[in-house]
C-alpha cells in the first residue's frame, strides 16, 4: 500500500490540507516572523509591540485548534497583562525610544546558534510526540473549558504565581530606578 493510497483512505494528511490547516500554517508563519522581529529589533518599544503580535498569533492558533478557553487566557493574561506591564516598566525606567548602543551585547552569533538549536530540539520533540495524532476538527471538541481549567489551575498554578511575583518585582524595581534617577537630578540642580 502506497502512502498516497493510505492518505486517500484516511482523508487526513499533508496532501489534502483543509482550510483550517492552511490558516494554521499561515498564522504560524506570521507568528514566527513576529517572534523573530521581537528578538532582533534594536528598539525596545518595537520589541514589546512585536511581542504583542506574536502572543496574539498564538491565541489565534489556539482558536484554530478549538481551544477557546486557552486562547482567551492567552489574550487576557499575556497580551493584556504581561505586555502592558512590560511597556509600563519601559516607560518608568525611561528606556530609550530609538536605538541604544548599550542594549546590544555583541553576542548575536552565539544567541543565533542557541536559538536555532533550541528551535530544532523543540520541533523534533513535538513532531516525535504527535507524529500519529490527528485532531478531528469536524467532531466534538476534545477538551472542555472545565477540564482545561482544572488542569491549568491544578498543575500549573505555581508557575502562574511565580510569574506574577517576578512581574511584581520587576515593576517595583522599575519604580525604584525611576525614583533614584529623579533624586539624582534634583540633587545636582
Amino acid at each position: 500500500m502506497t502512502l498516497a493510497h493510505a492518505v486517500a483512505q484516511t482523508g487526513n494528511g499533508f496532501l489534502s490540507p483543509t482550510g483550517v490547516e492552511i490558516a494554521f500554517l499561515l498564522v504560524g508563519i506570521a507568528t514566527l516572523a513576529a517572534a523573530v522581529l521581537t528578538v532582533t529589533t534594536r528598539q525596545l518599544v518595537h520589541a514589546a509591540l512585536w511581542l504583542v503580535v506574536a502572543l496574539g498569533g498564538l491565541a489565534v492558533e489556539y482558536l484554530l485548534l478549538t481551544a477557546e478557553f486557552i486562547a482567551w487566557v492567552q489574550v487576557l493574561i499575556y497580551v493584556g497583562s504581561v505586555v502592558v506591564l512590560l511597556l509600563f516598566g519601559l516607560m518608568l525606567t525611561k528606556a530609550p525610544i530609538g536605538r541604544s548602543a548599550d542594549a546590544d551585547s555583541g553576542n548575536r552569533p552565539a544567541a543565533l546558534v542557541v536559538a536555532v538549536a533550541s528551535a530544532a530540539a523543540l520541533v523534533w520533540v513535538v513532531v516525535d510526540a504527535f507524529r500519529t495524532t490527528w485532531i478531528d476538527l469536524e467532531g466534538p471538541a476534545q477538551g472542555s473549558t472545565r477540564v482545561s481549567g482544572e488542569i491549568l489551575f491544578r498543575h500549573w498554578v505555581l508557575p502562574f504565581e511565580a510569574l506574577s511575583v517576578l512581574l511584581l518585582a520587576a515593576l517595583v524595581g522599575a519604580i525604584v530606578l525611576s525614583r533614584k534617577d529623579s533624586r539624582d537630578r534634583e540633587g545636582k540642580s
